[in-house]
């Protein structure tokens, strides 16, 4: 397959509609969506009657302001509330696909339409198409992030290769043996591939066969796609989303940003007031997905960003996102993963002799490093706390224990230290 293969085309007409059109479809959409979710979801109608937002009264696109913001870290404790999470379903936990459990936690549910996390325009934007053999790489244990990728591929007619996190040595010899032309995963973990297949001695354009790579889950820096673009000679293109709305943005061939995904509503908004901000701004990204089974109606994602409706040569007409700027909170995506503060405090609680304690995390050539430091006289629990840690956040640290007093009297629970060239 030729590169302009994968460089060309468009997989949906949504992508190409004029202004007029594009409003016109939201407001189809939103209304549909509004009317339905107040009438089934609990929690919906609970927060439309607290904020005196009337349905019917919805006519054009800002009257969405008046819905109040639905923060992230809300589920955590909206879920708990009662049957259907809290109701915030629209139907029975039975008659879903599957259900699936993200740090925090969060349960995230999956309905049996077709394409649910909504990522086939972004796998074709990306490059991927009809005879792709592609690699997943992300964990596919209770996490969404394995499964929902596989189905948008099997639209384009691809392959899938559920390999998971697996150790490096076996993922290199399944590349090789089966000729694998996608890359599914988090660029820094493809990074740390190509540093193992360059230790064994391997030629990464000869005895590889990578042609496009699909990369999510954390920040990179175009430095770091431009170094694994040569050493695979591949296209890596990048997609945006969270495991509660599914696919929020994508990448095309151009890198003009990322092309708003046509299943979705997004507003750039004033972290504190909620307000939506000009287009250039710097704000948060609020979600709302058309999504009738889990209607999380202006959900702010706690990511920054800003709105780019300038053209892009590719021909979508979407509005773009810029490059993620940066976190509202303490909140950081280690790896793909979400690691809340309060998480990692019900860790340590466990463990009466730790005093203090702080994540550190960088990112030295790409890879995201994370280091976990308590304050603790004669520690001798460091397995049990590194296990512990583990299956609480899904991640194990480098754990390095310093004498009572050593971290500084003011941290944050979380530093990150990460710098994208």
């Amino acid at each position: 397959m030729t590169r302009k293969d994968r460089t060309e085309g468009i997989y949906s007409r949504r992508e190409v509609l004029d202004e007029s059109e594009r409003k016109q479809y939201y407001l189809i959409q939103l209304k549909d969506l509004l009317s339905y979710a107040y009438r089934y979801s609990e929690d919906v109608k609970k927060r439309f009657d607290r904020a005196q937002f009337n349905v019917e009264k919805f006519k054009t696109l800002t009257d969405l302001k008046h819905i109040p913001i639905l923060k992230k870290k809300e589920l955590i404790f909206l879920q708990s509330m009662g049957p259907r999470l809290g109701g915030l379903l629209t139907k029975d936990l039975g008659e879903l696909k599957r259900v699936f459990l993200s740090p925090g936690p969060i349960f995230d549910p999956e309905d049996r339409q077709d394409d649910y996390w909504g990522y086939t325009e972004a796998f074709y934007s990306a490059g991927f198409r009809s005879g792709d053999v592609s690699q997943i790489t992300f964990n596919y244990h209770l996490a969404p992030a394995g499964l929902m990728f596989e189905e948008p591929l099997r639209n384009l007619g691809c392959a899938t290769i559920p390999a998971g996190p697996g150790n490096a040595a076996t993922q290199l010899e399944i590349m090789q043996k089966l000729r694998v032309t996608g890359y599914v995963g988090t660029p820094s973990y493809l990074m740390h591939l190509a540093q193992k297949a360059e230790e064994k001695g391997l030629n990464l354009r000869k005895d590889l066969f990578l042609e496009v790579a699909f990369v999510t889950g954390e920040k990179f820096s175009e430095k770091m796609r431009n170094q694994l673009e040569k050493k695979f000679d591949l296209v890596m293109r990048q997609g945006y989303g969270t495991a509660d709305v599914g696919c929020v943005g994508y990448e095309c061939y151009h890198k003009t940003g990322l092309h708003i995904a046509n299943r979705a509503y997004v507003e750039i908004c004033h972290p504190d007031t909620g307000i939506p901000l000009k287009d250039g701004e710097v704000g948060e990204i609020v979600v709302t997905a058309f999504n009738k089974t889990y209607p999380l109606i202006r959900l702010a994602t706690g990511d920054l960003s800003y709105i780019d409706r300038s053209p892009c040569p590719c021909g979508r007409t979407s509005p773009r996102l810029g490059n993620i700027v940066g976190r509202v909170d303490t909140t950081a995506r280690i790896k793909g993963m979400f690691v809340y503060p309060h998480q990692v405090e019900q860790v340590i609680s466990r463990f009466e002799d730790i005093k203090r304690w702080q994540i550190e995390v960088t990112n030295p050539g790409g890879i995201d490093e994370m280091t976990l430091f308590i304050e603790a006289s004669n520690f001798k629990r460091e397995d049990e706390l590194l296990h512990a840690f583990r299956e609480r956040i899904k991640l194990r640290p480098e754990l390095k224990v310093l004498a009572p007093g050593s971290l500084p009297p003011q941290i944050r629970p979380i530093e990150d230290k990460r710098v994208w060239d």
